[in-house]
């Protein structure tokens, strides 16, 4: 957010329901530098329940960043969790949309809506195949965004993140954990062999392709990649937070879980053609910032 701020002249809504899939007081922790901006102001709230219309009315940019995450959870008795946040906030955001004057509906996508993709790097127009009930409603709500471009001109360009690290990433993803189990001397849980490979990007990057893609003037319903340039296995990541820290860590080999996907890597060309954009941040420099900032907030 203050990476927002900084960049923009923008007055700025937040918007979160503060949910305890991780700790709403961590959550609160994070705003707290935000809200020190006579430019921003915060509304604690449920897409689902509040009065979108009134809200999007005023704003020309909807960066819809809202969601359920995780793969692993969501199977079984929490599906219900992803339609409500994933689907159906999206859709409600999309409807009061409808008769707004935005300038731009920026959405935030997956790469778990390509599965385990047949070619890499993997365009946009490679067919979709989700592995996970997430990335399933991630995809239907990509849908839901070109449906509404297509119909009724909102504005809408769908960004498909590629493994979003750096300071503030969610406590259960694996940097944070990995990175948190090195400086408080913890076992790290390898699930699988660390042969699986992703496509990391910073969130500076992530932050910087929404700006763009807002002022971009795109046409409605465009999908682009954003991908870090970072396409690593695991087992090199913890090479490199070993190296950052100073010492080994404490590996524990667990089995593969259902849905976890063998290896993402996205072509960019399509977000440097369209939004002038190219991951800045290489993986030594992110892991560093993030590993800084789990120092600093251990402390």
């Amino acid at each position: 957010m203050e990476q927002l701020l900084a960049a923009t002249d923008w007055e700025v809504i937040g918007l979160d329901s503060l949910t305890d899939y991780y700790s709403p007081e961590l959550k609160r922790r994070n705003l707290e530098t935000a809200q020190k901006s006579d430019r921003f102001s915060f509304v604690h709230a449920d897409l689902n329940r509040i009065d979108l219309a009134g809200l999007v009315q005023s704003v020309d940019h909807v960066f819809h960043q809202a969601g359920q995450p995780g793969v692993r959870s969501s199977w079984g008795t929490e599906f219900d969790i992803y339609i409500d946040s994933n689907i159906s906030a999206t859709q409600k955001l999309l409807e009061a949309s409808r008769s707004a004057e935005l300038k731009s509906f920026v959405y935030a996508s997956s790469s778990s809506i390509y599965g385990d993709a047949r070619a890499y790097p993997t365009r946009e127009t490679d067919v979709p195949s989700p592995l996970s009930p997430y990335g399933a409603t991630k995809l239907a709500a990509e849908h839901l965004c070109s449906l509404y471009a297509a119909n009724f001109g909102v504005p809408t360009v769908s960004l498909r993140y590629f493994t979003v690290y750096g300071p503030r990433q969610r406590p259960d993803m694996a940097f944070t954990r990995l990175v948190r189990s090195a400086i408080e001397g913890r076992p790290f849980d390898v699930y699988g062999d660390g042969s699986q490979i992703r496509e990391f990007t910073h969130v500076s990057d992530i932050v910087r392709a929404n700006i763009l893609a807002a002022t971009a003037g795109l046409p409605p319903g465009r999908v682009i990649n954003l991908s870090g340039g970072s396409s690593v296995s695991l087992t090199e990541v913890i090479d490199v937070v070993q190296s950052i820290h100073g010492s080994p860590l404490n590996l524990r080999y667990r089995d593969s879980l259902p849905g976890d996907v063998k290896r993402t890597g996205g072509s960019t060309e399509l977000a440097g053609k369209l939004l002038g954009w190219r991951p800045e941040i290489q993986l030594q420099e992110g892991l560093k910032s993030q590993y800084d900032w789990a120092m600093r907030s251990s402390n």
